[in-house]
């Protein structure tokens, strides 16, 4: 069953020593801030390192079968992005994490049948790979949003980790640039390694409180 991290507050939590020390966010977390109001946009991200604690971390790989991401509006749960064997991202700077947000071409390949993308990412334990949908960024659905939920079936091998997220962005075009163009909505917690596929999700839908 996947572990979805929700907070109907702001909580504080501790560090995962699983997780590398150079990760920005060891644990999941949803941005108190929320949505903003004139953002009418949102993206499902993830993230796979290896970990290079770990004896032959530089065979790790994550394997990504399919990218869901629905989003709440009046109390229906909308669809918006269903990717299976596809996505798009790029190699970042792991020390000092994402810093310059300047991407390497990042070398994908297909499984069996091109039903599922392999990241190899023992290949490259210096960087972050970060991955997104490639469907195009979906606009919100019409009416009062209630939050959005990710979901990404992943098998994770030895040495390697995986966190999955989402952005909020002003608008479908929008393009990444200095002007604040997208707004991290949160991230779950890390995902480990197992021999089964896992659903990696992240949700910033709010819990009521009882």
């Amino acid at each position: 069953m996947a572990t979805v991290s929700a907070s109907a507050f702001i909580f504080a939590v501790l560090d995962d020593p699983r997780v590398p020390d150079e990760v920005r966010h060891k644990t999941g977390y949803v941005n108190p801030l929320g949505r903003p109001a004139d953002f009418h946009s949102v993206m499902v991200w993830g993230i796979a390192i290896a970990d290079t604690r770990v004896a032959g971390y530089e065979s790790a790989r994550v394997e990504i079968s399919s990218l869901e991401l629905s989003c709440r509006a009046e109390g229906r749960d909308n669809v918006l992005i269903n990717d299976t064997g596809r996505l798009h991202g790029g190699l970042y700077r792991r020390i000092p994490w994402f810093q310059g947000n300047q991407p390497e071409p990042m070398p994908a390949m297909n499984g069996a049948s091109n039903q599922t993308v392999i990241l190899p990412v023992g290949q490259r334990a210096d960087r972050i790979w970060h991955f997104w949908s490639a469907s195009p960024r979906p606009a919100l659905p019409r009416g009062e949003i209630e939050g959005c939920m990710v979901k990404v079936r992943a098998k994770i091998s030895a040495g390697a980790l995986l966190q999955v997220g989402m952005d909020y962005w002003r608008d479908p075009t929008v393009p990444f640039g200095n002007g604040g163009n997208n707004h991290e909505a949160g991230a779950s917690d890390w995902y480990f390694p197992s021999n089964q596929w896992q659903e990696a999700g992240f949700t910033d839908i709010r819990v009521p409180k009882l």
